[in-house]
């Protein structure tokens, strides 16, 4: 999809990816919505760049569906639906059921939501686009924190299903899949695991979203390294295990 001329929305565009997404967006001829749950930090970016935003908490299923058609009926019709909002939560199986619960609904329905209120009218439209957030921890996993790397994984899932499913009906799919990417969400993780490729700015990540879009590619891998990584597993799980277990020595929990 060439995004000139087409609508889209960016959920959790206050900051980070989210932001850099928006201004990338606007900059290749879009028209944009900034929705996040810091409803000041959304208009801010969406003055900056001539756009318009919206308050949205991801982790409610309304809340999304009032973006979907606040924007068609005051906008226009979504063309591409960015799913970017996400949050991290360190820690393995002791984590409350509270903050599984919350991370699962943020990171992953989030995602089910969206496509289930917007694909619908882009299949009838006859085409669309989603890009879903995710991390090279849905490929691989993230040490020290279990919520996060799991709902990384259902993520890619949900993304994958997606692609299966309505790609024979007109709807593109990408799964952005970065290493650490430069945040809030990874302040003081400079030195950790997640870093150890570089931590890359918000901008290259956003520019190489908009080139996987206009090649209608699933995979968004701002870290090359994310593929050779991903080779190795499938090569042999047993090893790649090991050598998890080996970076889970060194680096301990986030």
């Amino acid at each position: 999809m060439d995004v000139q001329g087409k609508i889209a929305v960016v959920t959790g565009a206050a900051s980070g990816i989210g932001k850099a997404l928006a201004h990338a967006l606007k900059q290749h001829g879009a028209t944009v919505v900034c929705a996040d749950l810091n409803a000041k930090g959304a208009q801010a970016v969406a003055t900056e760049i001539g756009a318009v935003a919206r308050a949205c908490d991801v982790s409610q299923e309304a809340d999304i569906a009032t973006l979907v058609d606040w924007t068609e009926e005051n906008v226009g019709p979504i063309d591409l639906f960015c799913s970017n909002a996400g949050i991290l939560v360190a820690g393995g199986v002791e984590v409350p059921d509270e903050q599984w619960q919350r991370i699962w609904d943020i990171n992953v329905m989030s995602q089910v939501w969206a496509a289930r209120h917007v694909v619908p009218r882009m299949v009838e439209r006859g085409g669309g686009y989603l890009l879903n957030t995710a991390s090279a921890a849905g490929l691989l996993n993230q040490i020290g924190a279990a919520p996060y790397g799991v709902t990384k994984h259902a993520s890619v899932g949900l993304s994958e299903w997606l692609a299966i499913t309505y790609g024979d009906q007109g709807i593109g799919v990408s799964v952005l899949c970065p290493q650490a990417v430069r945040s809030e969400m990874t302040r003081g993780l400079e030195d950790h695991v997640a870093s150890i490729d570089g931590m890359l700015e918000p901008e290259p990540v956003a520019e190489a979203c908009i080139q996987a879009i206009a090649e209608n590619r699933f995979l968004v891998l701002p870290h090359p390294n994310v593929l050779d990584y991903m080779r190795a597993k499938t090569q042999d799980y047993d090893r790649w295990l090991g050598g998890m277990r080996k970076l889970n020595r060194q680096f301990g929990p986030v």
